[in-house]
């Protein structure tokens, strides 16, 4: 039972560790919510812009697709963190931390959440949409009383999907600067060789995607009425 005891006495474990998973929930839950307002109006107007959709515009279809979304995707998120160091200050008025780290996470998460959303809007039976028209609904109707209603159960599965990805971003941003459990793991695992902290701080963020995972389903199941 040494191991135990030593496991308890870690300061690392029992003053740091507390203090890392609440700064890892509060960049997890203000970059998710953040996220979702974002990313669901942006995935919307990708799908509804685009050749075939309810109001087809190209030019602004090419400037959120092809330049707005698909750039920002492609920059590595510790190149976009850094990058955005300035921003976020004039915004948060800080460069470190997990509010600051949450500006970054959100500008990271929503092109690739917004891609999600335009594919759950895809899988919508077109049929659906044009029953609708028919019978004199306007776009904004179809929109909001057709296609994300049906859309919902692949909503909420990116959803999961954008949290873990979120998740696993924010303990990057703790090596950078950002606090909570990445912070943790390199300060204490890496730096100090303190391998208890490492596993430790491993075995939490594991629970924590597994709770994300296993909820996320379950509201998927709730909300698929198919």
């Amino acid at each position: 039972m040494d191991w135990l005891t030593s496991l308890l006495e870690n300061p690392g474990i029992t003053d740091a560790m507390p203090t890392a998973i609440a700064e890892t929930l509060i960049m997890m839950v203000l970059a998710s919510v953040a996220t979702i307002i974002i990313g669901i109006p942006l995935g919307v107007v990708l799908f509804v812009t685009a050749r075939g959709g309810l109001a087809p515009v190209r030019w602004v279809n090419v400037v959120l697709s092809a330049i707005i979304v698909n750039i920002t995707r492609s920059i590595p998120y510790a190149i976009l963190m850094l990058t955005l160091i300035p921003f976020t200050k004039w915004i948060v008025g800080t460069g470190i931390g997990p509010y600051a780290a949450c500006v970054s996470l959100t500008i990271g998460t929503v092109p690739f959440f917004a891609r999600l959303v335009e594919t759950a809007l895809r899988d919508i039976h077109s049929g659906k949409i044009d029953a609708a028209l028919v019978m004199g609904s306007t776009r904004f109707q179809v929109v909001r009383k057709i296609m994300l209603p049906e859309a919902l159960p692949g909503i909420m599965a990116g959803i999961t999907t954008m949290v873990v990805i979120v998740i696993g971003y924010s303990a990057m941003a703790g090596i950078i600067g950002g606090g909570g459990l990445g912070r943790l793991a390199y300060n204490y695992g890496f730096q100090r060789f303190d391998s208890q902290v490492m596993v430790a701080t491993l075995v939490v963020i594991v629970i924590i995607v597994q709770l994300v995972q296993a909820t996320g389903d379950w509201l998927t199941r709730k909300v698929d009425h198919r």
